[in-house]
């Protein structure tokens, strides 16, 4: 037993002082970053070296095409003057939706046996609900069926809709209790059949979680009866009477041709009955009959 210990001890001991022989390593504390827009967002970025002590940090940003951020010691573009970094975690400064995107982060060490590391982070920025756009019919006749749209391009995340009218929400009740449909994903409002009590002021609402909700300014939309202009009944008895004027003419056309066709065929059969064939033979007869 005593043997093994004297020979492991100093086993032991050199493995205490054999130096890490880790290749460059980069990490992040955050992987997806979410904040809100005009506010600071911080990009973490760590790594760690086996023997560089001055490793390369570069950040690049990915898009429709891949452009630099941080390079070279500075930031580019727009990034100069609204961001700074410390180590490799970077500070965004007044963020946009612009700004958000995925982040890389790489760090090369050109004496580590492994030169190149690099982790991604991904940016989100939360943008609280606009005024929604709304669409509102003015009139929908009586019977039939109407739609109403509204949309919020520019929340993030998208935003959820919700229709009032006349002040009150619009719920979503059995289907023998109302006689519409609402996409809360779409903000499309759709009414199968109109009557007189869907008549009102209709507004639309955005709402996300990230802002206080956002509504457009409320519209009225009238259900009409059915009622035939005088104009529209004239016109129609005017265009039926010259359909019915057309359709004789050309009845009359259609006898008168028939009628010509008739009398063309019975002279050409009279004219055939009063000519009889010439027949060479009988002529022959005839002379012979005279001599």
């Amino acid at each position: 037993m005593s043997t093994t210990h004297i020979l492991t001890f100093p086993a032991l001991l050199m493995l205490l002082y054999i130096p890490s022989s880790d290749p460059v390593t980069v990490t992040t504390s955050k992987a997806k970053v979410e904040v809100h827009e005009n506010t600071n967002a911080v990009l973490s970025c760590e790594f760690r070296t086996e023997k560089e002590t001055n490793p390369r940090v570069e950040w690049k940003k990915r898009g429709k095409e891949v452009s630099y951020v941080y390079f070279d010691g500075d930031f580019t573009g727009a990034f100069n003057s609204r961001a700074s970094i410390d180590g490799a975690t970077m500070t965004l400064r007044g963020v946009t939706q612009k700004d958000s995107g995925v982040y890389h982060c790489e760090v090369t060490a050109r004496q580590d046996k492994i030169k190149l590391g690099e982790v991604t982070v991904t940016l989100i920025v939360l943008v609280p609900p606009h005024a929604p756009s709304c669409e509102v019919p003015e009139t929908v006749t009586k019977g039939f069926s109407a739609e109403l749209h509204c949309k919020d391009k520019l929340s993030v995340p998208a935003a959820t809709y919700s229709w009032y009218k006349d002040n009150k929400p619009l719920n979503i009740g059995k289907p023998a209790d109302i006689n519409y449909t609402l996409d809360p994903k779409t903000g499309t409002l759709k009414f199968k059949m109109v009557s007189k009590s869907d008549e009102g002021q209709y507004r639309c609402e955005a709402s996300n979680g990230v802002g206080a909700p956002k509504s457009c300014a409320g519209r009225v939309m009238k259900i009409t009866e059915y009622e035939l202009n005088m104009t529209i009944v004239i016109a129609l008895e005017v265009g039926a009477c010259l359909l019915f004027l057309s359709c004789c003419v050309s009845i009359c056309l259609c006898c008168r041709r028939c009628r010509k066709r008739k009398g063309e065929t019975i002279q050409s059969r009279t004219k055939t009955s009063c000519n009889p064939p010439t027949d060479p033979r009988r002529y022959k007869h005839t002379q012979s009959f005279v001599l």
